[in-house]
């Protein structure tokens, strides 16, 4: 998808929603372990729940390839009924790949070429050859981890060098030579409004994928404030808020409730912001 179509779906649909599809098959309601793939089945629900709301999902491998082969399956009838259904949807694996070039290129043939996703998150700690394969495909995203909101972030990500700069915008600044702002994304996490204005200075037109917000405590008004610029560039991340906002045979319409609530206050702000 080029940054051009998906800014057009965002300023259509008035929403910068991304839902996480983070399916625990230990919480997903019990009616559905009866079907012949739960994962899915729950997956499929959420989807036609909150697909009017959202402009992007993010299936996290971790809950797929966790439940091996049945799991992978799961992950790949999800995108195809994203794709035949909801063509307008940005899809992204949520995958942190991170290897050498040779596996990288394996990496990035699997997502882009078998599965059709159209992004791809990656870890940057291996560098530039481990990340270029992927940015080789057109109208593919790579979503680079940059500046993460879980505890462990400050043991690297904050270390500053003898000029005052931090290690995640050393990671910005050096990346964003190898990609542009059509083709290069970062996870930037939601808890630290002042931490995402530095992040905005070090990469001033990329879009930002955005957790955090919601069950983790990330102020939507804040990523907005210290995020947002004329094009947007903010793809904000619901998963456990949406997907688990109930855990009864009313789990689909829980979520859709969930998804309107914040695609309503995504319009606020992106009227505010002068983006629609």
């Amino acid at each position: 998808m080029k940054r051009l179509e998906l800014l057009e779906n965002i300023r259509a649909k008035r929403s910068f929603l991304c839902v996480g599809l983070d399916p625990d098959i230990n919480k997903i309601p019990k009616h559905l372990l009866s079907e012949p793939s739960p994962i899915f089945a729950f997956n499929k629900a959420i989807i036609d729940a909150t697909a009017s709301y959202a402009v992007a999902y993010k299936p996290n491998l971790a809950f797929y390839e966790s439940l091996g082969i049945d799991g992978w399956r799961a992950f790949e009838m999800t995108v195809e009924y994203l794709r035949a259904n909801y063509p307008d949807q940005f899809i992204i694996a949520d995958a942190k790949r991170g290897d050498i070039g040779n596996t990288a290129r394996m990496y990035a043939a699997s997502f882009f070429e078998h599965v059709g996703v159209d992004a791809v998150t990656v870890a940057p700690y291996m560098g530039e050859d481990s990340v270029k394969p992927f940015l080789e495909y057109e109208d593919k995203w790579t979503v680079l981890l940059a500046l993460t909101s879980n505890k462990g972030s400050q043991d690297f990500q904050m270390i500053e060098d003898k000029n005052g700069a931090r290690v995640f915008e050393r990671v910005v600044r050096r990346s964003g030579r190898w990609g542009s702002p059509i083709n290069l994304m970062y996870v930037v996490g939601a808890t630290r409004g002042e931490l995402i204005a530095d992040m905005r200075r070090a990469a001033p037109r990329n879009f930002f994928l955005v957790p955090g917000v919601g069950a983790q405590g990330g102020s939507l008004e804040e990523v907005a404030q210290y995020g947002m610029i004329d094009e947007c560039g903010l793809l904000v991340n619901s998963s456990r808020g949406i997907i688990y906002a109930s855990a009864g045979d009313d789990f689909a319409e829980a979520a859709a409730r969930e998804a309107k609530k914040l695609a309503l206050q995504m319009a606020g702000l992106l009227e505010q912001h002068g983006v629609i």
